[in-house]
């Protein structure tokens, strides 16, 4: 947005030299300054000429020697536009003027003829878009004087602010409301020229009789408030040169009298307005309503929109005129022939505007200001100075009927805040007086009142849409205006304690730690949101109930139910270049609930994978030890389960294949992934997976109730034997035919590995361990032992391996 410091200085005295470092404080202060400018510089070089004779020139059919008179001077220019004529007044830039175009003129030949400077088309001054010939002056211009003399007008510095920057303060999208920031970031006084005064002046002007238009707000429309007014007797001409130029230089172009006016008070005032020929209102109400239909109108832009029922529409009592808060309708716009006006001045919803006008692709500046959500105590004010204006350029013209208003309740208190003087300070990190602080929002327009150890603060209307609205925000205000650079930095006053984990966060962690220290196994983090190849690689069952609506991508378009497929696509793309690995995952998975629309738990997945051995029995014997390390109610057993893994799941392996009960109650699954799909996977080598719902025990303390035995005194002894058994033996088989045994010496028996050895045979080594707490064992004693498990084995069809 551009911002006209010339305008700016019509409410606020400004210091006389506006620089960079001015505009630096104003962005520290209140919003971004991207860029700052001088506009019109060429103004005071610039002579009003006239032509005193013409000549052709000798080497060019369209070119034109110019002799002009500068009142003290004569001298010629070469000149080719085609509207040059004896007598006329016009601009001529001397040379070493510099354009707005960038172009700095220089003693050229043009032709083989030296040109002593240049008359200008209103486009190369930048007064407007005309090229088509040289502009021309009042006969009663003053010959030789400059043109910031004859147009009463100086250069000016414009102020291009970003939009962002200013997009939850509706109140600054106007030069009156930044006018307001600039007094107080510079501490000087605000210059009101629209107070009480000033309104019933104007308010003296209207009539109390019946308006030729009358309005309505019909049903639940998106209009807040809306004020309307005729004006009769109106002459649509050029509108003056000074406002042309404060519209040219915010980036808005002149088009007449009366819409240069209502653009001029929407930049000055920041609200939105539009104004009616009246000759082009069919009856004599305008009715401001939801569409309730599917229609098309053509809007000012000469654009034909589709309207839907939703959208509302300002309308006479035949059709719509205008869409509400957006555009005007091509039908009843200002033309030259206009003589009647009825302008409006409204207030509307800003959902509503930004979603009819991001439908439409259709953003104007009504609409930007409408969207951040304006304030309707304003449009009286608006609605005053358009008619101010208009009056002005048009002293003939009358006020028809009085100045009428529908729309919420405008006699409804303001909020108040109390915020403590203390608070202030405390949250800042700076002692501020308590004067200081009431002056500062004074400036800024809410009104204050001391109330003890605390200040009773008014918010304003204009800062009470979505803007100010709790103690922060007030704290806010101050900080800003203070600077928050001129805040020294420092360490918190506050003691610093450690926070204790919670209950779920221990047992992550304890998790953590024995997986990486005690099986050498790296943690893993996947997307929570998974597609659908990903559960077509791995047969996973597929699931269509918490898919998004408009993901990103269809690689994560839906919440994973499991954390088996996204560990796969891991192995799979590991197993490619690594021999041997181990990794695990504690993620969130995500299931359907009718109540709660999703229901959410914590889970633990493992893999294990080498290219040579099975990984079963080191899976198990690291999930007891984990199970145990977490001091669990637990046991890993020999029936599968459904509620781990679905039954009909390709990677089920029919035999390696156990489950994990916790208090009773089967929580996880270990299992070999099935060969079927390895291959599909193309996965070369033996893998083993871990999974267990955390979320049944990661929340409650372990029982502490431990039970001590002092350390053994005497050494105990270990015995290895390898069986041979048949390729569909189980290990498990070997182990319990041991650990049955009328042997209390033997204390543990663990199993080793199973080698296979040929399609009949395979090997089973199961390590036996011996201790006797009173004594140290004999060397007959452990032959003995050692002979009758060699002959269990065998009798139970597991011979040794010779």
């Amino acid at each position: 947005m551009l911002v006209s410091i010339n305008w700016i200085k019509d409410f606020v005295n400004l210091p006389k030299t506006v620089d960079d470092q001015l505009a630096k404080r104003f962005t520290l202060a209140t919003c971004e300054v991207e860029n700052v400018k001088t506009i019109n510089q060429h103004f005071s070089k610039i002579l009003v000429a006239q032509i005193e004779k013409i000549e052709n020139h000798p080497d060019s059919e369209k070119l034109h020697l110019v002799t002009i008179d500068l009142g003290s001077q004569k001298t010629t220019v070469v000149c080719g536009a085609p509207n040059v004529a004896t007598g006329m007044k016009v601009p001529y830039a001397p040379l070493g003027t510099t354009l707005p175009s960038g172009l700095t003129l220089e003693p050229k030949k043009i032709r083989g003829i030296l040109s002593e400077g240049m008359l200008c088309s209103q486009a190369e001054l930048g007064l407007g878009s005309d090229d088509s010939g040289l502009l021309m002056f009042a006969s009663d211009a003053p010959v030789g004087s400059t043109l910031e003399s004859y147009l009463k007008t100086t250069s000016d510095i414009l102020f291009d602010i970003d939009n962002k920057s200013l997009t939850n303060r509706p109140d600054l999208w106007c030069h009156y409301g930044l006018a307001r920031e600039f007094a107080t970031v510079f501490k000087t006084e605000l210059k009101n020229p629209f107070n009480k005064e000033w309104e019933q002046n104007l308010l003296k002007k209207i009539p109390n009789t019946k308006s030729p238009i009358e309005h309505h707000l019909e049903g639940a429309s998106a209009c807040k408030g809306y004020w309307g007014l005729s004006i009769s007797g109106i002459k649509v001409e050029e509108s003056p040169k000074w406002m042309q130029q404060r519209l040219l230089a915010c980036g808005l172009r002149p088009i007449n009298s009366i819409v240069d006016i209502s653009n001029y008070v929407l930049l000055e005032l920041g609200m939105p307005n539009h104004i009616f020929d009246r000759s082009k209102i069919e009856g004599n109400k305008i009715i401001v309503k939801r569409a309730q239909k599917d229609l098309q109108m053509t809007t000012l832009d000469g654009i034909e929109r589709n309207i839907i029922s939703s959208d509302t529409l300002i309308c006479d009592e035949n059709r719509p005129l205008a869409i509400a808060g957006i555009m005007g309708g091509l039908d009843s716009s200002i033309t030259e022939n206009t003589t009647d006006i009825f302008i409006e001045c409204a207030n509307f919803t800003d959902v509503a505007i930004r979603k009819t006008s991001s439908r439409l692709g259709l953003r104007s500046d009504s609409s930007l200001r409408f969207e951040k959500s304006l304030d309707t105590h304003l449009l009286k004010r608006s609605i005053l100075r358009i008619m101010e204006l208009v009056l002005e350029l048009n002293p003939t013209a009358k006020v028809e009927g009085s100045l009428l208003y529908e729309g919420e309740d405008l006699s409804l208190p303001l909020p108040t805040i109390n915020i403590e003087i203390e608070k202030i300070s405390k949250v800042l990190g700076k002692f501020i007086e308590t004067p200081k602080i009431i002056d500062i929002l004074n400036r800024l327009g809410f009104e204050t009142k001391l109330n003890g150890t605390k200040i009773d603060v008014t918010i304003p209307s204009w800062r009470a849409t979505k803007d100010v609205s709790c103690e922060a925000d007030l704290i806010e205000e101050i900080g800003r205006i203070i600077g928050f650079d001129n805040i020294v930095p420092q360490a918190p006053s506050d003691t610093v304690k450690p926070t204790s984990l919670s209950v779920q966060k221990q047992t992550h962690r304890k998790i953590v730690d024995f997986l990486v220290l005690n099986a050498n196994a790296q943690e893993v983090m996947s997307y929570p949101m998974i597609g659908k190849a990903l559960l077509t690689k791995t047969g996973w069952p597929q699931s269509d109930q918490l898919v998004l609506k408009n993901a990103i991508s269809s690689d994560h378009d839906r919440m994973r139910s499991s954390l088996v497929p996204s560990m796969l696509d891991f192995l799979q793309l590991n197993a490619k270049n690594e021999h041997h690995f181990s990794f695990f995952e504690i993620g969130r998975i995500y299931k359907p609930d009718s109540a709660n629309f999703s229901c959410e738990e914590n889970w633990l997945a493992a893999i294990f994978f080498d290219k040579k051995e099975n990984q079963i029995i080191r899976t198990i014997n690291i999930t007891e030890q984990l199970l145990s390390f977490l001091k669990l109610n637990a046991k890993v057993v020999e029936q599968p389960s459904s509620d781990i893994f679905p039954t009909d799941w390709v990677g089920l392996h029919p035999y390696e294949h156990l489950s994990i009960n916790i208090n009773g109650k089967c929580e996880g699954a270990i299992l070999s992934l099935h060969p079927q799909l390895k291959t599909q996977l193309k996965v070369k080598g033996e893998t083993s997976m871990l999974i267990l719902r955390l979320t049944s025990f990661e929340d409650k303390r372990p029982k502490s109730n431990f039970k001590y035995s002092p350390l053994p005194k005497f050494p105990g002894s270990e015995f290895d034997c390898t069986v041979v058994a048949s390729p569909s033996a189980q290990a498990k088989d070997v182990q319990k035919i041991i650990s049955k045994l009328p042997i209390k010496e033997i204390k543990e028996v663990k199993i080793v590995g199973v080698f296979p050895l040929s399609e009949t045979e395979k090997t089973i080594t199961i390590k036996t361990k011996f201790l006797d707490p009173e004594k140290t064992l004999d060397g007959q004693f452990l032959e003995e032992a050692k002979n009758k498990i060699v002959e269990s084995l065998k009798q139970n069809g597991f011979p040794l391996k010779q």
